[in-house]
Formats: C-alpha cells, structure tokens, sequence
C-alpha cells in the first residue's frame, strides 16, 4: 500500500517534502511508524532525522499548525476545515487551526492575463472600465482585484490562480493515500477518522475551486433575504461568472474585525450583534443553507446598521429533518430537557457506537441536568455546545460533516456578537426562533406533508415488492441464493475452535515424528552423528520444536 501511495512519479517530491516537513517539527517517529521514512530512502530520497531539538518545547497543537503552514495552500485549507472539527479535536487544537490564515504573495497581472481573456471571452480592458492591477487580497487559490462596469458599477474579481487545480489535485491524491496508510499503521489515530475527514476535505476544497458554485450559494441566500433590507448579498454578475471567475459588487463597507471604526461610524453595535444573530440562525433553522465560516473578515457592517456577507465557498446545508433535530437539541439546552438532548446526540453518532451507551446517556443528562434553573442571560450556549462536543470526544464519537459545520459556525457566531457586545446573549436570541421552529414542524400542514411523503415511499416499497420477490425466487432456483450471518460471540467460538484444531493437528504430527524417529532409530545403515542416528536426530528436535509450539500456544491461550 505505501509504494501505491508514492508510486507515481510526480507523487515521490511531494511525498519527500511532506516526510521532510513532518521530521523538522518533531513528528518523526509519525513518519517511521507508516514506512514513509523507509519508502524514500530505498528510493534514493535521503531525510535528515536531527536537528528537531528546537521545535520539541513547543506544544503539539502547535507544530502541527506550523507544519500545516510550510506544507502550503492545501494543508492550509485542510487545517481550516480540521478547525470546524470541534467533535474531533480538543479546544486547544481548534484555536491553533483557527488562527491559519489563508495568505499568498500575489500573481502578477500579466500572469492572470490569458486566463482571464479567456474566462472573459475578450480583453479585460474592453470588458471593465477601471480594472486596477494590483489585487485588493491575495490568497492561496484565488486573487481579488477591483474594477467599474461601464455603467459605473463598481465590482471585484475573484480570479482563481492559474494552474491551481493540477497542483491541489496531486495533492490530494496523496492524502487520500496517506490517511489510509496512517489509518493501517497506526491504530491509535484511528479515532480522528482521517479518511472520513480527507474525503470531507477532498469534496469541500473541489466546491470552493469552483466559482460558479459559489456564486450559486450566494444566490441562494441572497433569495432567502430578499424581504430583509437589513442584510446584504452581494449582487452576481453572471456575464463574466464561471468556474474560474467570480464578478459580482464590490462591498464598500467597514471590516468585522475594525470595531473602532464602527465607533467612529456611529454604529449600534448591539444591534449589530442582534441583527447578524438573527440572519445566521435564521440561515440554520429556516433555510437549511447556512454560510460555514462567519468570520469577521467575511463580515461587513454597512450605514444604517446594515451587515453584509460575502465568500460563499464554504456552506452547510441542513435537511429538514436535521433542522428540527437542532431546533430540539439548542432548545432542550436553553429550557434545560437533559432527555431531549440525549436522544438527539444518541441519533447523531456517524455510524458508531458508544463504548458504554448508557454512561454516555448518563454523562449527557447529568450535563444539562447542572443547568436547569439557571436564567436564561447567564447561560453560554456557545460554551455548553463545545464542553458537549468534549464528552462526545470522551466517548470515542464524532459528529455527521454537516453538523460539526454547525456548531463552529454557532461557536464563531456567539463569539463575534460578543466583541460587538459583551452582553451579547446568543441563548435569548436564539430562543423564540427555535420555539417557532418546533411549533412549524407541528403545525397539521407540516405533518401532513411529512406524512405524504411517507405514504409515497410505502406506496414505493409495495409496488417495487413483487419485482424484488421475483428476483429473490430466481436466484434460489439458480442456487444463487446467499444468507450472511454476522454473530460476533459464533465468530469468538469459531476462532477457539480453529486455535484447538491447530494445536491438535501439530500434536498429531509431533505423535508421528516421535514414532517415526523410533523406527529410524533402528536402522543400522543410518549416518551417525556424534554416536547418535543422523535421521533419528532430526525426527527428536523437530519433535521437541512442535511439542514446545503446542505448549507455548496453550499457554498464551489460557492468558488471553
């Protein structure tokens, strides 16, 4: 599995430098544990296994996010993505995750040029009256530069970096491939279920290298505001818009992280923090479409108290039932229902099972049980959302994709509304939406629609049960017809049994090779070694050797 993984060619210089990155920050016993380290240097790839002492004095968290940052814009964006994870990774991890900024020095213009004309479908100077040449942002995938539409409009261009994808994609070839030789060779990182969360990556990083995409999302959340004036989306300029580039309006605002300009502008700043509540939870639990990362540097408060939103790249989408299963879960917080939060943390495990299912449930109510009674305003909802994440890591269980999304951007929510107040109270904010909410989902047309549905799939499963019968007869008249069983306490029987098999088949032939050496022992024409029969010699020590097996296997046996 390790030569598939470094096999190819343009794959063995990338693999080096990830090898020779991990071993700079310490991890080099990360690197000997999954053969890295042994692969490249039959290969000819010599690695410097000294010179680490000076990373050792720092924490673990952090190396990993330095290592992260000198691997590039891949591992970048994956530590991103590892930052939403707060059902995998303790706090002090997600906090060093959270500060990787997505930063690159940026591309001439001349080296964006040809791309563009050809996104454009004509020179850019033709397309925009203004078009400034020095970007406004520089990132790893993608570069902003400002421009005027001959109307006097003014927008920017989101132009993705020429040749990005071929570089991204090799890359995350070779992560695929690596978390599952880490996977194979280290059991004791299994819990943070690399596979799962590089083929999480591997589809949210191919989203955001597609525009359009983007531009799709920001649509559709701009649909869903069109009755909130005070909420802005950015307008899409189709036209120019594609998988490579994103022409939409250029958002003259103050940046979320420059609250001494919110000051100077006049702002309300409580409202602010109310109003970008509002908009994000009702994104969650209305919409089911909710933008991922609201940070300040996608925020931008506007006059009149108006906030803008802008980078769709990355977005969580809720189903309805999910919504309501959050609705339950935040409200059962709030009004204190252990139980209720129970059953919905119990039916969010992604495929797995607890160790203990009923400490777990135990674990969970005496957790809500410490808060009832507490006023609402004193309650941190933001933080009894990232202690519950903490016992489900205690347990060894993580949450679906969408769902962690949920929480960090809940998290990340709850903290900017209290930098734009310190009274900010997300729980009082988030209370009569989450009431309203769970009384829709009872109304009789929203039952009656849910029952619908499941009267079309049971009116589907009977209509499709004669065909699956038919199918199930054929292929028991052609014999074809298999039953699998799975029962772990038979599948223990059946291993003892097949040790006890083992050990009595090596009793048999040390039974023969006894025997047999005896006769030997007889023949007068046998070689003699040092006064014994050669053959009959061989026939004792082998056994000797298979009765000494027996007993070795009986023994380790009985300790197990």
């Amino acid at each position: 599995m390790l030569w598939q993984a470094i096999g190819a060619a343009r794959d063995l210089a990338r693999a080096h430098e990830i090898a020779t990155v991990l071993i700079r920050y310490g991890f080099s016993d990360l690197v000997r544990r999954i053969g890295l380290g042994n692969a490249l240097e039959k290969a000819g790839k010599a690695l410097h296994w000294h010179g680490v002492d000076e990373w050792l004095s720092l924490g673990t968290p952090e190396r990993v996010r330095r290592a992260l940052e000198d691997l590039g814009p891949t591992f970048i964006k994956l530590g991103q993505v590892l930052a939403t994870r707060v059902d995998l990774f303790p706090p002090e991890w997600i906090a060093e995750f959270g500060t990787l900024q997505d930063a690159a020095p940026a591309a001439p213009f001349e080296v964006i040029r040809a791309q563009l004309t050809e996104d454009l479908g004509q020179a850019p100077e033709t397309v925009f009256a203004e078009l400034e040449l020095a970007p406004l942002a520089a990132a790893s995938l993608a570069q902003v530069h400002r421009a005027r539409l001959a109307d006097g409009r003014r927008v920017v261009l989101k132009v993705r970096r020429p040749g990005i994808r071929p570089l991204v994609e090799a890359d995350l070839h070779l992560l695929a491939r690596l978390a599952d030789i880490v996977e194979s060779e280290a059991p004791d990182l299994r819990r943070y279920h690399l596979r799962e969360v590089v083929r999480e990556f591997t589809l949210s990083l191919r989203r955001e290298l597609d525009f359009a995409a983007e531009c799709r999302n920001a649509e559709r959340i701009a649909s869903h505001f069109a009755d909130h004036a005070e909420i802005v989306i950015p307008a899409i300029h189709w036209t120019w818009s594609g998988e490579r580039l994103n022409v939409q309006d250029y958002v003259e605002g103050i940046p979320g992280r420059d609250l001494a300009a919110v000051d100077a502008a006049g702002l309300d700043r409580r409202l602010l923090a109310r109003r970008g509540a509002a908009a994000v939870l009702k994104m969650m639990l209305e919409d089911g479409l909710f933008h991922a990362d609201p940070h300040q540097g996608n925020v931008f408060y506007l006059p009149d108290n108006r906030i803008a939103f802008i980078d769709f790249g990355m977005i969580g989408r809720l189903s309805e039932t999910r919504r309501h299963e959050v609705a339950v879960m935040l409200y059962g917080l709030v009004t204190g229902d252990a139980e209720s939060v129970a059953d919905v943390l119990l039916e969010w495990r992604e495929g797995e099972e607890a160790a203990d299912p009923e400490r777990l449930r135990r674990d969970i109510d005496n957790f809500v049980d410490q808060y009832k009674g507490v006023p609402l305003k004193r309650l941190d909802l933001a933080a009894m959302l990232s202690d519950l994440m903490t016992l489900l890591r205690e347990h060894g269980l993580s949450l679906p994709p969408e769902l962690s999304l949920l929480v960090k951007a809940f998290i990340t929510l709850e903290g900017m509304g209290r930098q734009l107040d310190p009274d900010f109270d997300i729980a009082a904010e988030a209370e009569p939406l989450l009431r309203q909410v769970l009384v829709a989902h009872r109304t009789p047309a929203a039952m009656a629609r849910r029952g619908w549905r499941s009267l079309g799939s049971a009116f589907d499963l009977l209509a499709s049960l004669p065909q699956d019968l038919g199918s199930l007869l054929r292929a028991g008249r052609r014999g074809k017809l298999q039953i699998q069983v799975d029962v772990l306490s038979l599948k223990h029987a059946v291993d003892q049994l097949d040790r006890a098999i083992s050990r009595m088949t090596i009793g048999i032939v040390t039974a023969a090779l006894i025997i047999g050496t005896a006769i030997v022992m007889t023949v007068v024409r046998d070689p003699t070694l040092g006064g014994l029969r050669t053959l009959g010699l061989l026939g004792f020590i082998g056994a000797v050797g298979g009765g000494l097996w027996v007993l070795l296997s009986i023994w380790r046996s009985r300790r197990r």
